[in-house]
């Protein structure tokens, strides 16, 4: 195991699959990321201009590395069709040296 201090794992939801895909490709193409876990049908609850809310949504989990999170978060941003795109920031501690190796050689 090896230390991951320069990935991060980024959590996005999205209001459906297409939007999801076009995210995850989006991303793969910018060489922003290695990977773009999409997992459909999660239901999501939250505040949202002061009331509660609830829906169906789908995540995504992108594997970058820290260095490319502003460019990634900017594309996020400019695709998403959400006025408040969730991008959450996961920092790693440790990963198998194989796997990190992969991350590095997969973005810019």
């Amino acid at each position: 195991m090896k230390s991951a201090a320069q990935f991060s794992i980024v959590i996005v939801t999205a209001p459906d699959l297409k939007v999801a895909r076009t995210l995850a490709r989006a991303a793969l193409r910018a060489r922003l990321v290695a990977c773009a876990n999409v997992v459909p049908h999660i239901e999501s609850h939250y505040w949202w201009q002061k009331k509660i809310e609830s829906g169906n949504e789908v995540l995504i989990l992108f594997k970058t590395s820290r260095k490319l999170l502003p460019a990634l978060e900017q594309l996020i941003v400019s695709k998403h069709p959400y006025d408040t795109p969730e991008f959450l920031v996961l920092a790693l501690k440790a990963g198998s040296t194989p796997y990190l190796k992969w991350i590095a050689d997969s973005t810019i």
